[in-house]
């Protein structure tokens, strides 16, 4: 049984702020995540600054991130393109994203566009031996109204994996994201365990009495996203499902975040999340 790494998401502009940290605290590995603006001159810059934020210290990478939308915006489309052609870069075979949308039109809308779209980036990634994973955060739409990102419910997973069927396309899945739509992740896990090529360390707590009492169209908050350990899931059982299905990934804690853990309490969350999954994942390391 292998172990399933455990690391921690660096934002793209704050490496030199949290790298050197992370490391020090012995996360087993790091995500760098842009968000839909690539501010660096390009990725061989950025492994530069990296390498040097690192140090001496021993860095293994597990994904580079570009969450953008390319099925409507050209420059963002060319930019993922730049992320797979480079991974090597990082001695990672993964770079995470969104499936794009058509903003403010139904999911279904954007089907054809996603063909053509991912159709090439799919191929792109195959010939350069790197995988794709789609993160599935609704970004504050819904499904007759999306935002930037489709790849949020499995009822769109099924039409976006019957559109491209490459086994370079997967899903990056944390447990928060479906937990605001209502859905029981772990057995949606279960279900699409063949399918998830990385998984975020993100949490949530549902209120329920806010639930019953304003519902869930934003007239209240009704679900706070949280650290590790702090929220509604109890990781012991998505590590039961990774294990008992012979997952071969890491999984990443996402923070900044957690209403509670934030600013100065920002690391303290880190490091109890660490700790946490450490103890839920059961294998030493």
């Amino acid at each position: 049984m292998e172990k399933i790494r455990i690391g921690s998401i660096v934002p793209g502009g704050k490496v030199e702020e949290f790298l050197p940290v992370f490391l020090g605290y012995g996360y087993e590995c790091i995500s760098f995540n842009f968000h839909m603006v690539f501010p660096e001159k390009d990725l061989a810059a950025f492994a530069e600054k990296v390498q040097a934020a690192a140090g001496d210290a021993p860095l293994e990478v597990s994904s580079i991130g570009y969450y953008c939308n390319p099925l409507e915006n050209e420059e963002q489309l060319h930019t993922l393109e730049h992320f797979i052609d480079n991974a090597k870069l990082f001695h990672t075979d993964l770079v995470t994203t969104f499936a794009g949308a058509l903003e403010g039109r139904p999911v279904e809308e954007a089907m054809p566009r996603f063909r053509e779209v991912y159709g090439e980036l799919a191929r792109r990634a195959e010939h350069n031996g790197v995988r794709l994973a789609i993160e599935n955060c609704p970004m504050g739409g819904t499904w007759q109204r999306a935002t930037c990102n489709i790849g949020f419910n499995p009822k769109a997973w099924d039409m976006m994996f019957n559109q491209v069927d490459s086994p370079a396309l997967g899903l990056e899945w944390e447990p928060a994201h479906q937990m605001v739509q209502l859905i029981d992740p772990i057995p949606q896990l279960e279900q699409w365990i063949r399918k998830v090529y990385h998984l975020h360390g993100k949490d949530a707590t549902i209120d329920w009495n806010r639930v019953k009492k304003t519902g869930v169209f934003g007239a209240e908050e009704f679900a706070l996203p949280r650290t590790p350990g702090y929220g509604d899931t109890d990781w012991r059982d998505v590590f039961h499902v990774l294990y008992m299905q012979g997952f071969r990934g890491d999984l990443v804690v996402e923070g900044f975040h957690d209403p509670v853990f934030q600013g100065d309490l920002e690391l303290a969350g880190q490091r109890h999340a660490l700790d946490y999954l450490k103890w839920c994942r059961g294998i030493p390391g």
